[in-house]
């Protein structure tokens, strides 16, 4: 499979974003910790509280979610004109 432009420069980018708040404002004691304290990070913060400019400014749980809102509205009306 290969990377289109736009999905390179994304991947830069949470690159980017990981090691500088993650990664560089850590002292880990070994790999063992690096590897436990990443996905923590992940899900707390970069998923949860990060705002994301490719996502409107908001964090990808609050996009997933309008969306799966929208979704169902979407659903519901169209389950109303039939």
């Amino acid at each position: 499979m290969q990377l289109t432009t736009f999905a390179n420069a994304a991947c830069e980018s949470f690159m980017k974003t990981l090691k500088y708040e993650e990664v560089y404002r850590n002292e880990y004691r070994d790999l063992a910790e690096a590897r436990a304290s990443i996905p923590e990070f992940l899900e707390k913060i970069y998923n949860q509280k990060r705002l994301h400019s490719a996502l409107g400014y908001l964090p990808p749980a609050e996009f997933e979610a309008n969306l799966a809102t929208q979704k169902n509205k979407e659903a519901a009306a169209r389950h109303l004109s039939v």
